[in-house]
C-alpha cells in the first residue's frame, strides 16, 4: 500500500523541522499499515505511552551513554506514536474528544515518568523543588501552546469559533478549560473573523502574521524537551533540563502570547478601518 500524503491538518511552515522530515514521515509510512489491521488510533496512544515509560527507564541509568542514546531512541519512537494516533483517527474517521484528551494526557504521563524517574535516579531530595516547579512550567506551557496551535489552524480556514461539541468526561472538560484558558483574550480576533461575509482576506492576512509568533513557539514542542533531555544526560546533570523548563521556555512562551496577541489586535484594528480587503466569494 502505498503511503498517504500530508492531510493537511497542519500548516508546514509552522512545524518543528524534525517533525516534518523525521516524525510525521515515520508516521506517515505506518500508518496503512496500522489502518490495515483496525489498530484504534487509541491503542497507538497507550502504545506511545509505554514506549515513553521505557524511555523514562532508560534515562534512570543516565550516567551510561548508550543507555542515554536508548533513552532518546525510544522517545523518538514515542513521538512518531504520538503523531500516529491523530493520523489513523482522522484516516478512518474516529477523532474524538475522549481521544484527544487521552492523547494530551499520554504526552503528559511520559514526561511525569522522565522526571520522576531522574530525580530519583539523581539520589539527592534537594531536587525535588526544582523538579515540580520545572513540571509546572511544563504544563502551563504545552497546554498554552497546544490551545495557541490549534486556535491558529483553525483560523487559518476562516473558521472562528471552534465546532468541537462540549465533552461531558469530567477529565475531557478539565482538559479543554486548561487548554483553552487563553480564548477569553483571543477573542477579540475570532469575533471580528465571524464577522465576515467573506473570511478568507482576513485568514490569509491573520495566516501571515502569525506565522514568526507561532514558529518561534515550536520550540515548546515535545520534541524539542525530548532533545534537551538527552542533551542534559550526555552533559551528565539532568538538572540543566529542569533550569531550561523554568528559564529559557518560559521566556519563549511569554514572548510568544504577547506576541501572537499583539498581531491580533493590530489586524482587528486594521479590519475595522477596512484596511484589509474583502473581496465577496
Amino acid at each position: 500500500m502505498t503511503p498517504p500524503q500530508p492531510d493537511g491538518s497542519r500548516f508546514r511552515r509552522i512545524e518543528d523541522p524534525t517533525n516534518l522530515w523525521i516524525i510525521h514521515p515515520a508516521a506517515r509510512a505506518l500508518l496503512p499499515w496500522f489502518v490495515a489491521r483496525g489498530i484504534s488510533a487509541n491503542s497507538v496512544s497507550i502504545g506511545g505511552l509505554i514506549l515513553g515509560a521505557t524511555a523514562a527507564l532508560s534515562y534512570a541509568q543516565w550516567h551510561s551513554w548508550p543507555l542515554a542514546v536508548l533513552g532518546l531512541a525510544l522517545s523518538v519512537g514515542w513521538l512518531i506514536a504520538d503523531g500516529l494516533d491523530g493520523m489513523i483517527a482522522r484516516a478512518t474517521g474516529t477523532a474524538s474528544a475522549l481521544g484527544r484528551a487521552l492523547d494530551g494526557l499520554c504526552d503528559h504521563g511520559v514526561f511525569i515518568l522522565i522526571y520522576v524517574v531522574l530525580a530519583f535516579s539523581m539520589g539527592d531530595t534537594g531536587v525535588w523543588p526544582l523538579v515540580f516547579a520545572a513540571g509546572a512550567a511544563h504544563a502551563l506551557q504545552s497546554n498554552l501552546y497546544e490551545s495557541e496551535r490549534a486556535r491558529f489552524h483553525r483560523r487559518i480556514r476562516g473558521v472562528a469559533i471552534g465546532a468541537t461539541a462540549p465533552s461531558r468526561n469530567p477529565l475531557v472538560q478539565l482538559y479543554d478549560h486548561i487548554a483553552g484558558g487563553l480564548d477569553r483574550f483571543a477573542g477579540r480576533f475570532d469575533t471580528a473573523l465571524g464577522a465576515q461575509r467573506n473570511p478568507a482576506p482576513l485568514a490569509d492576512a491573520y495566516r501571515d502574521a502569525a506565522t514568526p509568533p507561532m514558529r518561534l513557539m515550536s520550540l515548546l514542542s515535545a520534541n524539542m524537551r525530548v532533545y534537551a533531555i538527552f542533551l542534559a544526560c550526555i552533559a551528565g546533570d539532568p538538572r540543566w533540563f529542569w533550569w531550561v523548563e523554568l528559564g529559557p521556555l518560559t521566556a519563549i512562551l511569554l514572548v510568544g502570547l504577547i506576541w501572537h496577541r499583539r498581531v491580533e489586535a493590530r489586524l482587528v484594528r486594521q479590519d475595522a478601518l477596512h484596511l484589509i480587503p474583502n473581496i465577496e466569494p
